[in-house]
């Protein structure tokens, strides 16, 4: 079969690969871009609790295995667009701490083969094109920053100023979360009112949140150069006779199998997908899988240590948007503790079904529609630590098998114990202490896989990572990674600006090396 020859092919439109998009559009080489979903329907059921949740209409069908061989369903979704088309955009950077290497309570965090002030201008683009709003010098641990937020913070609620100063008066520095939202309200000119809603794992309807298809797939469309195929499930690579460059991408496209070719190769399919790829693209050049020499493709998976706490009070909470502010303060460690914790935040409403899930055993008597009015929903997330054990494996049938065993738990339960102890005394000093009746909310388990990183690591050591410091595979010539699979390690934020802020500075390696650098502007 004849390839059909291209001179970029991007594999995956999420944060990385819809960013890496964006990036190299204007460059006037032919890109060919094959993602596996298709666009996501505008409909009235991108707002419905019970579709979007209950029935998890947009969420992939595809089960995953989990060490015991158990099947599960990943909390993950195939669309132009990528998990970014649900996510919370909540687009935090890395603290320059992360960078290095860091002492936890189940033990070291590696450093990274490059320093914060490498990835810090491409921080800054990535968050001028999502159009991030934020205050600068509010987050106790923010990082060094070239220049200030593109936009201001996202405005308050009553009840949610109620509670960041309820935690302010305990000494506690909520900030405003880092939020990617492009509100009419950014432009100039008059602006009507707009009303954030339904955010974290709804697709939105209105097309406010800063995803990756709205704001960089899109638009690169535009380019004549730019062609996108939908529905292509990228099924393996193949190599040059001597395994050193990619020669052959093979997809199935409406049940039809196609083969293409590039000179450059990026694969953006998700820390999961991308190793699951390269295990596919085994060949007698390759035999453990392509560009696994070192052993590491697949290996050293990281998720976070994160979880729901959602607090239910005798006050109302009647917020529309609720995700406004983050709690870093224990991100370093706190008074009991020389270890560090990690990040509290806001999230957005859960669906009353959740609730009523995780309430009843505490509150049986009282029906969830009260509850879902009186919550107070936060997210915490400790950091995980890179374990080869932990790993993304192809079963002799073709599956995704997911191995992972949790790690540096204390530090999820110390920070999960701090928030439940400063909650416990918001209005206190004024005589009006909230009234809690329960917390309840789980810890994530194996099928929360959206801050999914780390399978393909980077490092300057071919022994020892999977990448080189430009996320090129060490052993392939023209095969690059722009997604989450390059961490060493992950962290206590949200993963996606970080994965932006790499996929622009890849692209720049990539316009450097066919000699078409542009800036975007």
């Amino acid at each position: 079969m004849n390839a059909e020859r291209y001179d970029i092919i991007i594999i995956g439109t999420g944060a990385g690969g819809g960013t890496m998009l964006h990036k190299l559009a204007p460059c006037g080489k032919r890109i060919l871009v094959l993602e596996r979903g298709t666009f996501l329907p505008r409909e009235r059921e991108n707002w419905d609790q019970r579709e979007v949740f209950t029935n998890a209409r947009y969420q992939t069908r595809e089960a995953w295995l989990d060490s015991n061989g158990a099947e599960f369903s990943p909390y993950t979704h195939y669309w132009v667009g990528g998990n970014t088309k649900v996510y919370g955009a909540a687009l935090l950077r890395l603290r320059e701490s992360d960078f290095g290497a860091v002492r936890h309570y189940g033990g070291l965090s590696p450093a990274w083969p490059i320093s914060y002030d490498d990835l810090e201008p491409y921080y800054a683009q990535a968050e001028r094109l999502y159009s991030v709003h934020g205050a600068a010098g509010t987050d106790p641990t923010e990082p060094r920053r070239s220049g200030p937020y593109p936009f201001g913070p996202v405005e308050y609620e009553p009840r949610m100023r109620e509670i960041s100063d309820g935690f302010a008066a305990q000494g506690l520095r909520p900030f405003p979360c880092a939020l990617g939202v492009r509100l009419s309200s950014d432009r100039p000119g008059p602006a009507p009112a707009h009303v954030l809603s339904n955010f974290d794992g709804y697709p939105d309807l209105t097309e406010t949140k800063s995803d990756s298809d709205v704001v960089c797939v899109r638009p690169s469309l535009q380019h004549a150069n730019v062609t996108l195929i939908t529905g292509a499930f990228v099924e393996r690579l193949g190599t040059t006779q001597d395994g050193r460059s990619v020669s052959e991408v093979h997809a199935i496209i409406e049940g039809q199998r196609r083969v293409f070719s590039g000179e450059i190769v990026v694969v953006a399919c998700g820390a999961v997908n991308s190793a699951a790829l390269l295990l596919r693209s085994a060949s007698d050049r390759h035999p453990a899988g392509l560009a696994n020499k070192s052993g590491l493709v697949g290996r050293n998976y990281m998720c976070h240590n994160n979880g729901a706490v959602i607090a239910i009070t005798d006050v109302p909470n009647p917020s529309h948007f609720q995700k406004a502010f983050a709690i870093a303060d224990f991100y370093h460690g706190a008074d009991d503790s020389k270890l560090p914790l990690g990040l509290i935040q806001l999230m957005g409403k859960p669906d009353e079904a959740f609730l009523e899930s995780v309430a009843r055993p505490h509150l049986p008597d009282v029906p969830a529609g009260r509850l879902w009015t009186r919550t107070v929903d936060f997210f915490i997330t400790s950091e995980d630590l890179p374990d080869p054990e932990n790993r993304v494996m192809i079963t002799s049938s073709g599956r995704i098998q997911l191995r992972y065993r949790e790690n540096n738990r204390e530090a999820y339960d110390r920070l999960r114990s701090k928030l439940i102890s400063y909650f416990d005394h918001i209005g206190c000093s004024s005589g009006r202490c909230v009234h809690t009746a329960a917390y309840v909310g789980p810890k994530l388990g194996i099928s929360g896989v959206s801050h999914q990183n780390g399978t393909l690591r980077f490092g300057q050591d071919p022994a020892a990572s999977v990448l080189d410091i430009n996320c090129k595979a060490h052993e392939i010539d023209n095969l690059y990674v722009a997604d989450s699979s390059f961490f060493p390690s992950s962290g206590a934020v949200n993963p996606s600006l970080t994965i932006m802020a790499n996929a622009l500075r890849v692209g720049d390696v990539i316009l450097d090396r066919i000699g078409a650098r542009f800036a975007i502007k």
